[in-house]
């Protein structure tokens, strides 16, 4: 497989293409991520480097032929709690990752995979680790790759998301600030259960948390795990930088989903339920009942 270019500020359109090595992630990555998947966050080292199908020009054109449900993108000075959905910023999404060194902007790109050459991208890095995922989590379902595409300083703001997701840092620098999965005080369980009926998944900030995050400073050439819902938010550096997300679904984060789902019902009847168990906690009675009832169609 061909290793496409990758422009920086030190890397033109034109720079040299190198072969893709045989393994993006070394064995020492590999092995930590092995060890520490699915539930502790780690840094991992990857030789991903430059590559054609993530260039500026190559990320605009992908975003011309991605449905508009696919693509997000807004201001980059934001704070880091947002009520909602950011304000756009008037410019197109071809406009703002061309000219992302001064277009004060955040963008990400959704579902990468609906493209070909994106999808077996996204496979053959998800297939290195395939292995140790499903020693821990069983089959690897539903994968999906994410670019972002940030400007100098932009934020992305506190947030979480429900896939197994891994975070690798191609040009620029970033600091994601991320928080224990599954903690009440970092994600209230209410707004776990309204996400997963349609809400947003956005989280309210408080500055009393900050001193409870950690940090983990990124750069190319590195890469970030998050486990499923744990919060977070990202300062990006002084560099414009795009970075690719690779994540996977599992038998277990769905039925953590599902028991967050019954737990709604749960609540709207007057109960104050107990939340899902990390994992390796199955959630099994719950996420059963919540397919029982979707299948009956007493909820959405």
């Amino acid at each position: 497989m061909d290793r496409p270019t990758f422009p920086t500020a030190e890397h033109s359109e034109h720079d040299a293409v190198t072969d893709l090595p045989d393994t993006v992630f070394p064995p020492s990555s590999r092995d930590l991520f092995a060890s520490a998947y699915p539930e502790t966050a780690h840094v991992l080292r990857h030789s991903m480097g430059r590559h054609d199908l993530l260039t500026l020009d190559a990320l605009a054109s992908l975003a011309d032929e991605l449905p508009a449900s696919s693509i997000e993108y807004n201001r980059g000075d934001l704070p880091i709690g947002v009520d909602g959905k950011p304000d756009a910023t008037g410019l197109s999404i071809g406009e703002t990752i061309r000219h992302i060194a001064n277009s004060n902007s955040w963008a990400v790109l959704k579902n990468i995979e609906q493209a070909p050459t994106y999808r077996a991208l996204l496979m053959s890095l998800l297939e290195e680790l395939r292995p140790s995922i499903e020693a821990k989590t069983g089959a690897m379902l539903r994968p999906q790759g994410f670019v972002f595409i940030s400007s100098p300083d932009a934020v992305t703001p506190y947030h979480f998301d429900p896939e197994h997701n891994i975070l690798l840092q191609l040009t620029g620098s970033k600091v994601m600030t991320q928080f224990p999965a599954g903690d009440a005080t970092y994600a209230p369980d209410e707004v776990h259960e309204g996400y997963h009926s349609g809400g947003a998944r956005e989280l309210i900030w408080h500055d009393r948390l900050a001193p409870d995050g950690t940090e983990f400073a990124l750069s190319a050439g590195e890469a970030l795990f998050v486990p499923v819902m744990a919060p977070h938010f990202v300062r990006n550096g002084p560099a414009s930088s795009i970075s690719l997300s690779i994540t996977w679904r599992s038998d277990w984060s769905f039925a953590e989903a599902d028991a967050r789902g019954f737990n709604r019902l749960v609540r709207a009847a007057g109960f104050s339920p107990a939340p899902p168990g990390r994992w390796p906690a199955g959630n099994t009675g719950k996420s059963l009942a919540y397919r029982i009832i979707r299948r009956l169609k007493l909820v959405d």
